[in-house]
């Protein structure tokens, strides 16, 4: 005769517990355990398929040796309402999955940028093992975020750019998330809603990928170091989070939630994936220190000239800004949108010594370019619709002095091997394949685009031409032939196809 807990076995193979009243399967798990499975319930008091309290939780154990199931009758009814599929004796681990799934399939987009990556904040998604200067400081702006020194917005453009700092308030970078450009889901300024709303057919850049201008920064950087151009300050793609980011009520509800449950009850908030807001992708670029716009020393450049060896420094750095800007075809290159830093020899001075003083000093001093809000560049089709959008400063008295010897044994050797060329547009795909609307025929075009401006850069620094000339060349589109060179080496002949763009905008100067 068997005994009221002996193993018996179903039509289908699987031991259940004889009771008596119901038979109930064992998890196999436990069946091939080496302790025999123990199953503690009182048939008085609640039985294992009916009779539960319908405002009980059920507490299973996670442990493979034993299951173990009793009733909550304390506090039972907050942990019901943070985990309702444990509740009752029906629920399933498949159940929960499909609870769970069916709850991500709902979650906001930058939720989902996170969920699939592991990690609980920001730490787990930057890491630079070859560039450990740069890492260092996102630590010191992550540790800052942590100590309750958050971002700032910056006031000025039409997206959500943020000044970052570091535990001791220092500014020590610019960080762009992509969900608050100028044409994303999440920018907090109106600017562009009210632009999208009263001009739609105006709305946005027909040459522009949308939602890129993050990857646009890096890239430029990227083309900065490969040329050794050194005109844009470091910039990489960081995940960063912070309260002061503009995120929606959907997020932010959540990570009030999940906090509450961490606080009342960690035995559940341990289960999240991740407290808190989620990690923003976007760009991060260094912060330069003493410069200011570029129209305001080239207005005081033109009231008071510079001497010859001050000029040739202004002259060369502002060709490495042409370019960088010809290369990765900026579409947004104004007066106010790069930066000169003129410095002076003496440490100590303030700011309005220094420009009082400034002619004084001026055969020991030397001037720096740097090119900030890369943004939009990087276009996949040259512009053929309203705008132009051309090079600003194309109109300076510095784009009609001819390329200098020192920029072309720069650059020269370079943009002329397709080889380079072909590295360079290598990199690129590394780097823009990561974003989830990455596109490879798109992306190809833009290489095409980028690949006829490099085209005629080395032609115009060959003939000796002007960047005022340059910009008057006709343009150029190098696209991959179909019938394209297998090895590693490759020219132009065989594997591109050269054609000119001849459709003009309906606004050539604006």
């Amino acid at each position: 005769m068997m005994s009221e807990c002996d193993l018996t076995e179903t039509e289908t193979g699987e031991p259940v517990l004889d009771t008596g009243e119901t038979a109930v399967p064992v998890l196999e798990s436990n069946f091939h355990s080496i302790d025999p499975p123990k199953v503690l319930f009182d048939r008085n008091r609640i039985g294992l398929t009916t009779g539960a309290n319908p405002g009980g939780a059920i507490r299973i154990s996670d442990s493979c040796e034993s299951v173990l199931t009793e009733l909550e009758t304390e506090g039972s009814g907050e942990e019901a309402l943070l985990l309702p599929c444990l509740a009752g004796s029906s629920s399933s681990p498949r159940g929960v999955k499909e609870k769970r799934s069916r709850r991500y399939r709902h979650s906001s987009s930058s939720d989902k940028d996170a969920l699939a990556s592991p990690g609980t904040n920001s730490g787990d998604f930057n890491h630079f093992p070859e560039d450990p200067e740069f890492y260092d400081i996102i630590q010191r702006a992550e540790q800052a975020i942590e100590s309750g020194v958050f971002p700032e917005r910056i006031s000025q453009g039409s997206s959500g750019s943020y000044f970052v700092k570091d535990p001791k308030g220092k500014i020590i970078g610019v960080f762009k998330p992509k969900s608050e450009e100028p044409y994303g889901h999440l920018n907090p300024k109106w600017t562009k809603y009210f632009h999208k709303l009263c001009c739609p057919c105006c709305f946005g850049r027909g040459c522009l990928l949308p939602n890129q201008g993050y990857l646009s920064e890096a890239a430029a950087s990227l083309v900065d170091t490969k040329l050794c151009l050194g005109v844009v300050p470091k910039t990489k793609v960081v995940y960063l989070a912070s309260e002061t980011f503009h995120y929606n009520a959907i997020d932010r509800a959540k990570s009030r939630g999940k906090k509450y449950a961490l606080e009342k009850v960690p035995k559940v908030g341990r289960r999240f994936h991740r407290v808190g807001l989620p990690p923003k992708v976007g760009s991060f670029q260094l912060f330069v220190e003493g410069y200011r716009e570029a129209d305001y020393w080239l207005r005081r450049f033109e009231a008071e000239p510079l001497p010859e060896n001050i000029r040739k420094q202004l002259q060369s750095q502002f060709e490495r800004l042409v370019v960088l800007d010809y290369v990765i075809r900026n579409t947004d290159r104004g007066n106010d949108n790069w930066l000169i830093k003129y410095e002076t020899p003496g440490e100590g001075e303030g700011e309005e010594q220094k420009d009082a003083e400034w002619t004084e000093n001026i055969q020991d001093s030397c001037i720096k370019i740097a090119a900030i809000d890369n943004g939009l560049a990087f276009p996949f089709k040259h512009p053929d619709e309203w705008r132009a959008y051309p090079f600003h400063w194309a109109w300076l008295p510095q784009a009609k002095v001819p390329f200098s010897q020192e920029t072309r044994d720069l650059v020269l050797s370079r943009l002329s091997d397709m080889n380079f060329v072909q590295d360079l547009c290598e990199d690129l795909y590394e780097m823009f394949k990561t974003d989830k609307g990455f596109d490879k025929t798109m992306f190809e075009r833009q290489m095409s685009v980028m690949r006829g401006q490099v085209l005629n850069l080395t032609q115009a620094l060959k003939d000796g031409k002007s960047p005022l000339q340059l910009v008057q060349m006709p343009r150029v589109v190098v696209e991959r032939s179909r019938s394209g060179g297998q090895g590693r080496v490759v020219t132009l002949g065989n594997a591109f196809t050269q054609t000119f763009h001849c459709k003009r905008p309906f606004f050539s100067s604006w």
